[in-house]
């Protein structure tokens, strides 16, 4: 399964934001294991390494941004990503640019943790808890099919 992280999960992992940090570290670690195909829009990239070099200096975000490419894939965002963002019916054209990203990259799906700010969303969306047991449930079926 294809899924685009939004920023607010990999902001929890990396800043340790209890009480989210929790799920958010558990749908990296299924990256990390292939179980997930992580994905990351470009803007969230480039958000995180300011938010990073702000707190912990550019080395350190550098090293974080290395990380982050190492086990995600990424979301392109082009012309065509921000001009059809423009026409989404999103209150954040953040929110509306990773959503298109996703779409333009043939995701299945978005987690966040502000799932009311995906409402306009096309794609499925799950907060990391719906997704946990999403890949759970799917996890379960094709082990029993297997047993079959």
């Amino acid at each position: 399964m294809k899924i685009l992280f939004d920023t607010n999960i990999i902001l929890d992992v990396m800043l340790d934001r209890k009480p989210f940090s929790d799920s958010a570290a558990k749908l990296v670690s299924k990256i990390e294991k292939q179980e997930l195909k992580g994905f990351l829009g470009a803007t969230t990239v480039t958000t995180i390494f300011y938010l990073a070099a702000k707190v912990a200096g550019r080395k350190k975000a550098k090293e974080e941004i290395g990380k982050l490419l190492s086990i995600f894939e990424i979301a392109p965002v082009n012309r065509t990503v921000l001009a059809e963002a423009v026409e989404l019916q999103f209150d954040d054209y953040e929110d509306a640019v990773l959503h298109e990203a996703a779409k333009q990259a043939g995701l299945q799906g978005i987690v966040t943790r502000d799932t009311k700010d995906f409402q306009s969303s096309t794609l499925p969306v799950y907060s990391p808890e719906e997704l946990k047991m999403f890949l759970s449930m799917i996890k379960r079926r094709e082990l029993e099919g297997h047993e079959s």
